[in-house]
């Protein structure tokens, strides 16, 4: 499904600044696998999912997704087949656009439709789509994104990405900026939905009890390498204190340990 051939990746080369943030790094995931990934600050975990989506260009190796070249394509050629939410939940919506107009965006973009406008039969898809969220959006389709509360805003940006369902979908903290309760019910509906979807999926968390409770494999990335590939058995007998007390030098300079 998802093939990384040793990529690597160096800001500010040839500067006082130069980090190589990335690599050499070999990854690759089987279709409908589920994969948390953890890591310290400036891990490169962030880094890794801008070299999958196209933020930027690889200095060195070869990523390719379903069998398909993509390591020089552009970001919005890739976004048709990989979907990818952020932490942010001002990122992935336009706010002055309704949840409607979002949503037609969203499904034209992955058809390839060079046209604007739906017809009754995608706007009643949406309509039971936005139901299944369980937030009541399906009753505020003509609403300004905007006028959403974050963990609203983020539950559509979610719908969105799998709309018309991606090779690959990239969650980069995507409960990271909401508070417990709203983070606890996004992520319950991410699961369910890469569930039913039976999606490949890559998510970056700072929870260690999530990353090893959720998916079905999990990585660890230390200074733009893989440091911890785990999953069966090895990982159901992981514990956060087991990792914490293995990796706590990498982990100790961030939030990790307070979650």
């Amino acid at each position: 499904m998802l093939v990384l051939n040793e990529v690597s990746k160096t800001f500010y080369p040839g500067t006082v600044n130069e980090k190589r943030a990335l690599g050499p790094l070999s990854l690759e995931l089987k279709e409908g696998e589920f994969v948390t990934v953890i890591g310290g600050n400036g891990a490169g975990k962030s880094t890794l999912f801008n070299a999958i989506g196209g933020s930027f260009l690889v200095d060195e190796g070869q990523i390719l997704l379903d069998g398909k070249d993509i390591t020089y394509l552009p970001a919005y050629r890739r976004s048709r087949e990989i979907g990818r939410i952020l932490q942010d939940p001002m990122m992935g919506t336009a706010p002055h656009m309704t949840i409607s107009e979002n949503l037609t965006l969203a499904y034209m973009q992955c058809k390839r439709s060079h046209g604007f406008g739906i017809g009754k039969k995608e706007r009643e898809a949406f309509r039971e789509k936005l139901a299944t969220l369980g937030l009541g959006l399906e009753d505020r389709m003509e609403s300004p994104v905007g006028l959403l509360s974050g963990g609203q805003r983020q539950a559509l940006t979610l719908l969105m990405a799998v709309l018309v369902p991606p090779k690959l979908l990239l969650l980069d903290e995507h409960t990271a900026a909401l508070d417990p309760a709203t983070a606890e019910k996004v992520l319950a509906l991410t699961c369910e939905t890469v569930r039913e979807q039976k999606l490949t999926c890559m998510m970056i968390t700072h929870h260690i009890e999530s990353a090893l409770r959720l998916g079905d494999r999990t990585l660890m990335l230390e200074d733009g390498h893989i440091v911890l590939d785990i999953a069966g058995e090895e990982r159901a007998a992981m514990t956060v204190e087991t990792l914490l007390a293995k990796f706590r030098k990498s982990l100790d300079n961030d939030r990790m340990l307070l979650s």
